[in-house]
């Protein structure tokens, strides 16, 4: 592997960095990760509150029609208009981010409205507040995801088979697969349950019973964003980015068409690698800090 080729992969990590920190972020203001099910609830059984409450689809889905329609605005600048590879990259990113827009809005009023029947209202100030951000958010990621699929499929001594738009397809689902199962580590009793003890898990007759006051007023989502941009966004970007780079790699240090064995074995080698090391984390921790205890106290959000 040339230095060229290795700048490329090293690039494409970088850029995925970035995108697995935003997207986490972006799902954390918009209230579309897992612990997305306690707020829809949460006017529900009671607790109206003041969070973007966006989710109509699961991160992956979500993703993954944001970067292929980023990559497929961008591929027909590129293909038909002849533009330069970064403005389009960036006009892809930016009608992907106007269409997040129209979907953030519609999902947050079409959920609240029809919760009106629970005391939980639209807040106009809401809809201005975060919806930037998420727009912020989503063009960061959809243009980081559109770049990698460039960088595969036009710069990479082995090009990619995939046109542009199905590999940002494929990556923006893996980008939403890694936010969500990642960064809601870092985002749900810890923030939503903030007077459950971490660890202890949630009682299902406690489900939707949410904090709804912050440290200054009520809570709402860009405070989960700040919350998240500390630990859960980065080990997000780290995951993600270590997925990209290492695939990357693999297949650049052995070439899969002629050399599958070394590509199966390395891939295998590297899995096992990294499934020994978290077992590893995993009870060196609990030896050092104890099995959690158990939490039989009463939750008053």
């Amino acid at each position: 592997m040339d230095a060229f080729s290795m700048s490329l992969v090293a690039a494409s990590g970088a850029l995925a960095l970035v995108a697995g920190a935003s997207e986490d972020i972006e799902s954390d203001v918009g209230s579309q990760s897992n612990p997305n099910s306690q707020v829809q609830l949460a006017a529900q059984v009671g607790f109206p509150h003041r969070i973007f409450n966006k989710a109509v689809s699961g991160e992956p889905p979500s993703n993954a029609l944001y970067c292929a329609l980023a990559a497929s605005a961008a591929s027909m600048l590129i293909s038909s208009a002849g533009m330069p590879a970064l403005f389009s990259l960036a006009i892809g990113a930016s009608v992907a981010a106007l269409f997040g827009a129209i979907f953030a809005v519609s999902a947050y009023m079409g959920r609240n409205s029809s919760q009106g029947r629970f005391n939980q209202w639209v807040y106009l100030d809401i809809i201005r507040s975060h919806t930037p951000t998420i727009m912020a958010h989503i063009w960061v990621t959809a243009f980081c995801i559109s770049a990698i699929s460039y960088i595969m499929v036009y710069m990479m001594p082995l090009k990619h088979p995939f046109p542009m738009p199905v590999v940002a397809l494929i990556w923006g689902l893996a980008v939403g697969a890694v936010g969500s199962s990642v960064g809601d580590v870092h985002y749900g009793a810890e923030r939503e349950f903030q007077n459950t003890m971490f660890g202890a898990g949630l009682n299902t007759m406690n489900s939707g019973m949410i904090v709804r006051k912050a440290e200054a007023g009520l809570r709402c989502s860009i405070e989960n964003g700040w919350f998240c941009s500390k630990l859960g966004g980065p080990l997000t970007g780290m995951a993600f980015g270590l997925t990209v780079f290492l695939s990357n790699w693999i297949t650049n240090v052995f070439d899969p068409i002629t050399q599958p064995g070394h590509v199966i074995g390395l891939g295998l080698l590297i899995v096992l690698a990294m499934i020994f090391y978290a077992n590893y984390v995993e009870r060196s921790a609990r030896r050092k800090y104890g099995p959690y205890p158990e939490y039989k106290g009463d939750i008053k959000p």
